[in-house]
Parts: C-alpha cells; structure tokens; sequence
C-alpha cells in the first residue's frame, strides 16, 4: 500500500505514527512525502525518496476515472514496462510482464512477479499463477508495484512484486450505483456502499458483469464481491474481509495467419474456464507504545478452477505401434480440475529510534502460506465439425489424477538508517524453506509421487541519496528466488513428455530459479507541478526454468532448467500539468536474452534441423518481450465538470514461441500503436456520465504469437490432417470499442 503521510496518520491517529515521522521524515524530502510499505504486510512504511527501487504507485481513484473494463487494462495504458499479452484469448485473462517477468492466468507459464492483496500471496499455490479476474476494480484503494528481485516479498518475486491495498469505510464513506453497456454486448452493473459508526466501519462492493466477446467464442460473466469489517481505538485496529468470485471465461486461442482474412474467428472451439474463489482475511495493527508496533494477519482462501479444452490431435495419421494403422482421430477434448484449500499467516514487528544515534527503523516477521491441491484431468476423442468445433466420439477417460501439499516459512527482517541528512540505508535478508509434495491418485502413475524442498537466504542492500530536497538518487541491490511448481516438477522428465496445461507425468528433481538485481536510479521533482525518474536494471537468472517442446505440438513437451537468463534495461518517466492539461510519458526498453546456449525441439521453426531441433545461443532474444515500449498519457480538465483523457500505447516487435533462436523465416510479429479515449462528465452532484473509446483508429495490432502447425488448411479453413503447414500462430489485438455509463453516488 501506498498513501500520503496524512492518510497514514488520519489512519493510524496514534503517537507512534508521529514518532515514525520526525524518525525517519525529519530531513529534507520531495515536496509531496509518499510513504511506501517496504513488506506485504502493511505496516509504518519508508518515504519514498528513501527507498531505493523504482517504486510505482497508483490509486485506486485514479484508476477508476479512466473506466477501464479490467485492472490489467490500466496497467498497460499508464505503467512504466509493463505490457499485456492475450495469450487466452480471453480480456480478463491476460499474461501480464513487467522488464520482461510475467504474471499470468496459464498454468506452465513461468510466473516472475508475486501479486498480494492485503499481505495475501495471491499467486495459486498449485503452478503460481495469477488470476486478474477475482478482484473487483472498486474495491481497490491504491497498488504499488516494486521493481526487482526484492526478498521481503518472498518466493516468486523475481522481477518484481505487486502490492494491492482494499478499501474500506474510514477511507470510502457513502455509496454509488453504476451501469455500463456498449460494444461487444458488455454490459455491467456495480454497487458500493461504506461507513463509519464510531470505532467501527464496513465497505461492501459487488459487480456483475457480461461481455459477449469481440471474437468468436469468448464471452465472459463476471461476478465479484468484496465486503470488509473494521473496528480501530486509540492503539489499534482490526479488520475481516471477504473476497469471492464467480467467473466464467471463454478463450479463442491464438490463430495462424491464414486466418487473418476473419481475425475474430477461433482455431478450435469451444475453450472454458470456470474460476470460483473465496478469501477470508483477518488482519490487525496494535502500538505498544511510541517506539513498537506489531501486524499480523491469517488467512483462508478456497479457490476452484475447471477447464475445458479442444485440442488438435498432434498424432494424426502416425502408424499406431499396436494397431499397424494411421491413427484417424482428429481431435480431443479435455477436461480438468483444480481444487485448492490455501491458509497462512504473517507476523510482523517494526520498531523505531535511534542506532548510534541517526534515525532507524527495524522491521522483523515471519510469514507463512500453505495448499492441499487436487489435480485431475481427463480426455476425449473428438472430430471437427467445419467450423471447427470438437464433438466427442467417445467417453471420458481419467489420465491423472494427483494430490500436491505446497508449503512454505519465510523469516525477514529490514533496517532503515538514515545515515544524514542526506544518505539513507537499507539492508534486508530473507530466509525461505519451501516444500512441495506430489503423490499420485490413481494408482498408475508412481512416478508422480515425490517430495521436493527447496531453501535460500536472500539478501539485499541500498543506499538512496538525497543532495536537494527536489533530487533523489539510489542503488540497489537483491536477490530472490523461485522454487518450481508442481506442474515444472510433474512435467519435466524428457522421455515423458507432457501436454500443458493438463497432463502429469513424472517429477524430476528441478533446480530453483534464482535472480540478482543491480538498480541505479535519478528521481526529482522540476518546479512545482513536474516530477520525473529515470533508472537503469539489470536481472540475471540462474537455473532458468523453460518449458521445451518435444514435437510440433507447441503445447507438447517438458520443463527443464536453461542456465543463465538476463533483462537488463533503462526505463524513463515525466509526469508535468500546466493549467488544465496534464502529460505523462514513459519509456522503456528492454533486453531480454539467453545467456547459456541450449537445444530445444521446435519443428515448426524454419531454421530447425533434420529432427526439429534449434539451438539457442547467448545473446538470443526472449520471445514476446518487446524492446521498446512507450506510453503518453493526457488529461485535460474541458470545465469544472468535465474530465477528457487519452492514452497512446506503442510496443514494438516481439519474437514469436517457438522461435527463440531468432531465426524463423516469419521474422517478428509486428510492433503496433494504440490510442484510446476516456472522459467524464459530473452532470449534478451525485450523478457522472462517463464513455470510453478503446482502439480508437481500430488498429489491426498482434500482441502474442508462437510458432505451430496448422491442420486447417482445407476449404473455408477446414480440418486438412494429410496437409499440414507450419505458421506462425498469433493473437489479434482488440478492435475498436465503445462504452457509456453512468454512476449515482450519495454520502
């Protein structure tokens, strides 16, 4: 969470948020104080012009005067490095990268960033993926996103953690109602309502919302709540909250680019996702006195995800080694399940004063996060119908079915000193054990079974230098660390190899993916209404974690370690308002590349060799990370009541999966420019009308591709299994789209 120091006080109306203050904060800072919890755990926190990261905040209210249909959305128009890839075909279901790490939806996908929702690690335990689509966009009030490999937000915080703080009655009194509608058949409804009655308040939101789907076969239902209790005295504070989701999420698949003469139509259909969640959390601040204060939180989080999938049958027309015969099936269906039970705790305890005698803040805790998981999958043989949809031609068989424990015990500690005036240091450690246990249900696949732990002390340091009270200069240092999944650990044996996002097969030992981050960085402010930074980065990962395909299928193949990985990059934003217009801008570039040299199977590349294969050398880029990425974001205020917005986008080329050698002869999927448009019109008091244009020249754009074949080469795009061709598949961007609505709030 990150907030004015007068919020923080309005919140914490205790003494020790003012001994906190003249601590740390009793030298001269930027104009605007921004205090930034330096852990999950919201706690007293650290000024921001003493943090030496390239931390980004956002409100809660800022993101929502743009009206974005998704979280992710608003992401991608205003956040520095950060892009959106659509690799589900699905817009509440995107991969989602910051300097080249991805959080994403799709089991196999190696995650970079750990995402938390008040102390909660909302990463699944079973594969640490992340799904945007559970938390309601109203009740969020403020997300900070903390660049690098920064150890106090634990496992899986290679490249970056997200930190997203809800609201509640003190901070959101009084209530609103809002109704959206417009293209694609979206259309939604929202209600929010806070309070506060002495030491108590509430907040409660809920949303439902239908989308149709730009393209054929990806509509959604979305459906959210949120609802919090609290109670707060002189000394301390309580809260309970509840978060619970009911989603269903249809997908359209990447498509080849011979299907681009329709772009909105689906290589196979139909594609499901059925996503139910629900959180309890419990958390609570107590001030011992002036000098101590203690946080904690306990959680429980049931989460179920059912999936269903049409897929081409990769072996179609191999001679069977049993029957002697080409194999005529043309398709399957699959069908899997998740279910998971996850709780945990976190502990933390910050003390304030004097170290041989400069200003310092100590910070010490323990967390702690546990799953039991079952995984089961079965299939379907199927045959196409001619627009491709799969019908079944028999029964469902079982193929796996397993049990997976995750658990994990991390001890951290941080200490602030403010060394003068002007230079501040910060040195942090944490120690992780991580265990994973596999044990298969079926009785046929022993190999499953298997017990995996996983430890490491990360450390870091930083010093932050402040010669003006308008100038701020950092470096920084941190390692972190990612223990596999349990689907890496169930998919990495080479002679069985399997098919993602459903098959279990084996569980070779895998090493840990472990990442060190250099930062170095300049921020200030010019005059009184213009702020700026710049920073440079460099991650390296050992033991990278990669999954290689083991046939034409790009879905097909196994985990391995790769060696060395690294993005390195410079990033730049200015932020400046003259009168009623306000400009934002950003760039980034980005190197993301192969440090060790290896050979993975990638038939459908061209440059592959007599077997498939391709060898990827140092140097080589990461697929789907663009080099450059550029935002402009402007705001001009028309009238008193009347708010006009527009954000241009700009990434450019990516490499496609399946081409990590660089060397396909498709080349790059293009790099594309896109603007959109928001504004707001306050007509009374209580009553906003507000539209949004996404793609407002209805740009023709790809923002995903991988390499494959493509069995659909007959007529009309029908199923050709004798004629297969090797293309490059991609995902199309989103056409033009239009939205109005309209919000009645009351105090």
């Amino acid at each position: 969470m990150a907030l004015a120091l007068g919020s923080l006080l309005s919140a914490l109306p205790v003494p020790a948020a003012r001994a906190h203050s003249a601590a740390l904060t009793d030298v001269p800072s930027l104009a605007t104080t921004v205090v930034i919890d330096t852990t999950p755990l919201a706690g007293l926190g650290v000024p921001l012009d003493r943090i030496p990261a390239n931390v980004q905040v956002m409100s809660g209210a800022k993101l929502r005067t743009q009206h974005h249909a998704s979280l992710t959305d608003y992401f991608s128009d205003n956040l520095t490095s950060v892009e959106i890839h659509s690799s589900q075909g699905n817009p509440y279901q995107p991969d989602v990268d910051y300097r080249g790490f991805t959080a994403s939806p799709l089991l196999g996908t190696p995650q970079g960033l750990s995402v938390f929702q008040d102390g909660v690690r909302i990463n699944e335990p079973f594969g640490d993926v992340v799904n945007w689509d559970l938390l309601p966009q109203s009740a969020i009030k403020s997300v900070q996103l903390i660049p690098g490999s920064n150890p106090l937000f634990g496992l899986n915080t290679l490249g970056g953690a997200l930190a997203i703080a809800t609201r509640s009655g003190r901070d959101s009194p009084g209530g609103a109602a809002e109704v959206t509608g417009g293209s694609f058949g979206r259309r939604g409804v929202e209600f929010e309502q806070g309070g506060r009655h002495g030491k108590l308040d509430y907040f409660l939101t809920l949303n439902d919302e239908r989308d149709g789907g730009w393209s054929d076969h990806n509509a959604s239902r979305i459906r959210q709540l949120f609802g919090k209790l609290g109670y707060a005295d002189e000394n301390s504070s309580i809260a309970l909250s509840l978060s619970a989701a009911d989603n269903d999420l249809q997908g359209a698949q990447t498509i080849p680019r011979s299907f681009l003469d329709n772009f909105r139509q689906a290589y196979t259909y139909p594609d499901l996702n059925l996503n139910r969640a629900t959180l309890f959390n419990l958390s609570g601040t107590h001030f011992f006195n002036d000098q101590v204060q203690l946080n904690a939180n306990a959680y429980y989080r049931s989460y179920r995800n059912q999936n269903l999938s049409s897929n081409v049958n990769g072996d179609y027309g191999a001679i069977g080694p049993l029957s002697g015969r080409p194999d005529t099936v043309e398709a399957n269906n699959a069908i899997s399940a998740i279910d998971q039970q996850s709780y945990g705790f976190g502990l933390q305890l910050t003390l304030l004063g004097q170290l041989a005698g400069m200003p310092n803040q100590f910070v010490a805790g323990t967390s702690g996060d546990f799953a039991n998981s079952r995984f089961s999958q079965s299939s379907q043989d199927a045959q196409f119908t001619p627009d491709r949809n799969t019908v079944g031609i028999g029964d469902y068989a079982l193929r796996t079915d397993a049990k997976t424990h995750n658990g994990d015990i991390g001890l951290f500690m941080t200490d602030t000193l403010s060394l003068s005036d002007r230079v501040t240091l910060t040195a942090s450690a944490r120690y992780d054990h991580a265990q994973i246990d596999i044990a298969d249900q079926t009785g046929r696949q022993p190999l499953l079974d298997g017990n995996h732990s996983f430890s490491r002390l990360n450390p870091a340091l930083g010093v932050t230098f402040n010669p003006t009270p308008r100038l701020s200069a950092y470096a920084a240092y941190n390692e972190g660390m990612r223990s596999p999944t349990a689907i890496e650990l169930a998919c990495a044996d080479p002679a069985a190899p399997c098919s993602l996002p459903n098959d279990f097969i084996a569980d070779p030992a895998l090493r840990p993916v472990i990442a060190k981050t250099v930062e170095l960085g300049l921020r200030g402010k010019l005059g009184a209404a213009s702020s700026w930074h710049v920073s440079v980065y460099r991650t390296a990962l050992l033991d990278d974690i990669a999954f290689v395909s083991s046939s034409a299928a790009a879905s097909s193949g196994y985990f391995q370690n790769v060696g060395q990985t690294r993005r390195q990059g410079v990033e730049a934003q200015l932020s400046t308002r003259s009168g009623s217009v306000g400009v934002t801008a950003s760039y980034s570039y980005i190197a993301a590349t192969y440090r060790t040299a290896f050979t993975e199977r990638s038939p459908s590349n061209s440059s592959a060799d007599a077997n498939g294969n391709i060898v990827v050398r140092p140097g080589d880029r990461m697929p789907g990370i663009p080099d450059s990425i550029f935002k402009l974001r402007l705001d001009y205020a028309v009238t008193p009541s009347w708010h006009a917005g527009a954000n241009l986008s700009y990434r450019s080329a990516i490499f496609a999966r399946g081409d990590e050698n660089n060397r396909d002869i498709n080349g790059k999927i293009a790099g594309y420019a896109v603007v959109d448009l928001d504004t707001t019109f306050r007509a009374t008091r209580s009553l906003t009308l507000f539209a949004r244009v996404n793609n407002l020249f209805d740009k023709r754009y790809a923002n995903f591709g991988s390499l494959g074949q493509n069995f659909f080469s007959g007529p009309g795009h029908t199923f050709s299994g004798n004629d297969v061709t090797n293309e490059q598949f991609v995902s199309p961007g989103a056409p033009r789209g239009i939205w109005v609505g309209l919000r009645y709030a009351w105090r």
